[in-house]
């Protein structure tokens, strides 16, 4: 029997619809650089980070130098780009790992887009700059062991002693938080609901690293504990009244998620692809047979209506047109779509598909994470039920 030698495909994997077409010089270019980066200086380590449940604390001057820290942001040393070129970052980011593009989200729309938003002249200067180039690195303290989607109902306080604050409670699940040099924790007043810059050494203020995570390994995830954390007036975050300002700044960064979501998706649909290809099972490619070309299909299908409502959300928020319920149904969708890609790449790949060699078990199992943080898979249909009836299903 002669063997099937594969065409050239007509349709790239990375992108089906032709979309490059639709991004500036500028976005494609930084698209590229980061793509290439990843790549060639990231992703042949990627699989050992992941093996041993951590990622270098340098990555993030490696981050800065190229301007990814806080790149959406407009002054303090930041880039001012577009929503799309941060967007398209984030998803080349995550498909090389969920942990990379954890970090850089975490540091650019989770806590330096509330101190540019929220904070005061002084705290802009003190921490904005040295985030940027990742000098500094930043967490965000809002979940908790009982509050998570409903943040409302967190039990970490803030009283006043004086001009000062006195600060209680516990935040869990929060990426960088040892390695951090300040965490935006996020407590109950008299008022309501805000926000305070807790430095670490700060008396009283400790972390402890959560370990045995079976998702997002390449990450470091920790628990915040304060006891009687004393704060001076100048820490809080004047701008952010109520539960409006940590759910403004979950809205900011959702937008990297659908982005990041599908760029794990389309790498998972790539290696697929070319394992599909050069798989020799009963005397020809198995990306021959029916079976795996309706999986790819399936797949790549998935992946093309991924990117398509990315780039749209993206374009809707430099518009200015973008509501939180848009970026519900990026989440929503995109991250379940990339859930159910990874795990059919998983299938075409049999027994090698469970091994670090190639990256889709771990993104399946980075994913699994992904689902469930910054707003639950059942919060966002809930948000987008509302949307489309008017009637609140929340209470």
């Amino acid at each position: 029997m002669s063997a099937v030698v594969p065409r050239t495909p007509t349709l790239p994997a990375n992108d089906i619809l032709g979309l490059d077409a639709d991004l500036l010089d500028e976005e494609r270019m930084l698209r590229d650089t980061v793509r290439a980066f990843v790549q060639r200086e990231l992703l042949p380590d990627v699989p050992q980070w992941f093996e041993d449940g951590e990622l270098p604390r340098e990555l993030a001057q490696r981050f800065g130098e190229l301007g990814l820290l806080g790149m959406h942001l407009e002054g303090y040393g930041c880039a001012g780009a577009s929503p799309t070129a941060y967007g398209l970052v984030c998803a080349e980011l995550e498909a090389g790992d969920t942990g990379l593009r954890s970090l850089v989200s975490v540091q650019g729309s989770l806590v330096m887009f509330p101190i540019h938003r929220f904070g005061s002249e002084e705290q802009k200067q003190e921490w904005l700059p040295r985030m940027a180039t990742g000098e500094a690195l930043g967490c965000f303290g809002l979940t908790e062991p009982d509050a998570g989607s409903d943040p409302g109902s967190m039990r970490t306080t803030a009283r006043r002693d004086g001009s000062d604050w006195i600060l209680n409670g516990t935040k869990m699940w929060i990426t960088t938080g040892s390695i951090a040099d300040v965490a935006i924790v996020w407590a109950k007043t008299e008022d309501g609901i805000r926000g305070f810059l807790v430095p670490r050494g700060t008396p009283g203020f400790t972390t402890q690293d959560i370990h045995h995570k079976l998702s997002l390994r390449a990450s470091v995830t920790s628990e915040l504990l304060l006891d009687d954390v004393r704060l001076p007036a100048s820490a809080e975050l004047p701008g952010a009244r109520g539960l409006g300002g940590p759910l403004t700044v979950l809205g900011e960064a959702r937008l990297g998620i659908v982005f990041g979501a599908n760029g794990a998706a389309r790498a998972c649909l790539e290696a697929a692809v070319e394992y599909a290809r050069t798989r020799i099972q009963f005397g020809k490619p198995i990306g021959s047979f029916q079976l795996t070309q309706a999986k790819l299909a399936e797949m790549g299908a998935r992946v093309a209506a991924g990117q398509l409502l990315a780039l749209r959300l993206a374009r809707m928020k430099e518009a200015g047109t973008l509501k939180p319920e848009h970026v519900s149904l990026g989440k929503y969708s995109n991250v379940s779509a990339a859930l159910a890609v990874a795990r059919e790449a998983r299938t075409i790949m049999g027994a090698n598909g469970i091994t670090l060699e190639y990256p889709v078990m771990r993104h399946a199992a980075n994913l699994e994470t992904v689902l469930t943080y910054e707003g639950t898979h059942e919060v966002h249909s809930l948000v987008l039920g509302r949307a489309l009836t008017g009637l609140n299903a929340f209470s």
